[in-house]
């Protein structure tokens, strides 16, 4: 029995070799065709993860353990309203908790801004106590605000110092130690002046659009907030040997005014709050899948309905249809394994140049995203699906190759 299903497995490979070197432009053309489809599966699958886990990522690399926020002021506004007042007040609070080591506001505001004040750019901006390591500066560096800042809060700009991203930059035209204009409004932004002191995407990784970052008690200066002391985030580190969620949970009940999470709960309020995100992500995958399922079944139906004379001359020598059935399956298998291992060979490197043609277009540098589970779908999909469409598209085509094609 064993042997006889081997001696039929031989019989069928052998069988399916001869048809593929028999016509081999036709073969290197579908295995081109499979090639595209298993790159259509990985990109847009890899598209589709990447705008989910994007926003996700932003939010882990930001370090914090606790954010604390509340709904803008006006929730119809852009929901850059920055709801929590006092600010600094509530961070140096927290600071002094025993299982608090870090706290900082962080607030954002629409501003205008330009080399030229008849010429302004409207950009987010982020009003932040000082830059980092994570920044990443392009050209440059950052900024660090002084203390007595702080304890003097005044309602002029004193560092008066600002990062750009670097698209920002090109289009305002403004290099590293240039002076620019800016303000909340066309009509104010000439009444403030900033040095470029660095160029860098971080902040624009959050938002999702190209944003500058300056000290936050400058921002709140030109936003007119700082005797407010608005700010839209407050976020924070505990102590080592504390509990994240405990913390948060003790924090709720000091602050019921405000909404207080981990930064797992952060990311996914994020998610709640955007279903756009995770629709776009969901069908860009559904998407991929798809279209790689439609373009496979019309391959391998084309691939059998283009052999049918040879299937009709087997026939009449005495095969049966399931023997030319599992001919076609078999190059289905074979066209899809090279196929397939072509397509996963060059996704990774598509991959790359995209993600480097999205970073320097949009600021997302992993636009694209290939975990192992898009390289197990495209396999999958060029070698099981290859294998049964052709399978089935031998069967039917077997079922019409008759010796009246042979006279034709």
């Amino acid at each position: 029995m064993i042997s006889g299903s081997l001696i039929r497995t031989k019989a069928v490979t052998g069988l399916a070799i001869a048809q593929l070197r028999r016509s081999p432009g036709r073969t290197a053309l579908t295995v081109v065709a499979v090639t595209i489809a298993i790159l259509s599966i990985t990109l847009l699958a890899s598209l589709g993860v990447g705008v989910v886990e994007t926003g996700e990522d932003g939010l882990e690399n930001a370090d914090q353990d606790i954010w604390i926020s509340s709904d803008p002021v006006d929730p119809s506004a852009s929901g850059t309203e920055n709801p929590i007042v006092g600010s600094h007040g509530i961070a140096a609070d927290l600071v002094e908790r025993d299982d608090m080591t870090y706290a900082t506001p962080i607030a954002i505001h629409d501003v205008y801004l330009g080399t030229d004040p008849d010429d302004l750019e409207r950009r987010p901006a982020v009003g932040a106590q000082q830059t980092h390591e994570g920044f990443d500066f392009e050209e440059g560096e950052g900024f660090e605000t002084p203390e007595s800042a702080y304890e003097e809060r005044s309602s002029e700009p004193t560092t008066e110092e600002i990062v750009l991203d670097p698209r920002v930059a090109d289009e305002i035209g403004a290099d590293v130690g240039d002076t620019i204009y800016v303000g909340t409004s066309q009509e104010s932004a000439p009444d403030y002046e900033f040095t470029v002191v660095g160029t860098s995407q971080y902040y624009s990784q959050f938002l999702g659009s190209e944003t500058v970052s300056l000290p936050l008690v400058d921002l709140q200066a030109v936003a007119g907030t700082i005797g407010t002391d608005r700010a839209t985030f407050i976020t924070g580190n505990v102590a080592d040997d504390a509990d994240r969620e405990e913390v948060a949970a003790d924090l709720e009940e000091e602050y019921p005014e405000y909404d207080i999470r981990t930064s797992d709960e952060q990311i996914g309020a994020m998610l709640e709050e955007q279903p756009l995100v995770l629709a776009s992500g969901g069908t860009l995958v559904g998407l991929a899948v798809v279209g790689g399922l439609v373009l496979t079944i019309n391959l391998f139906a084309l691939v059998a309905a283009q052999q049918r004379t040879q299937l009709a001359a087997l026939r009449a020598i005495g095969l049966s249809r399931r023997l030319l059935a599992g001919t076609i399956g078999m190059q289905g298998l074979l066209i899809g394994l090279l196929g397939g291992v072509i397509g996963l060979a060059a996704t990774p490197v598509l991959v790359g140049r995209l993600n480097s043609l999205a970073g320097s277009v949009a600021g997302f540098d992993d636009l694209l995203q290939t975990p192992l589970e898009v390289y197990a779908i495209g396999f999958g999909l060029s070698i099981v699906v290859g294998t049964v469409v052709a399978l089935i598209a031998g069967w039917r085509a077997g079922r019409y190759a008759r010796i009246e094609h042979l006279e034709e």
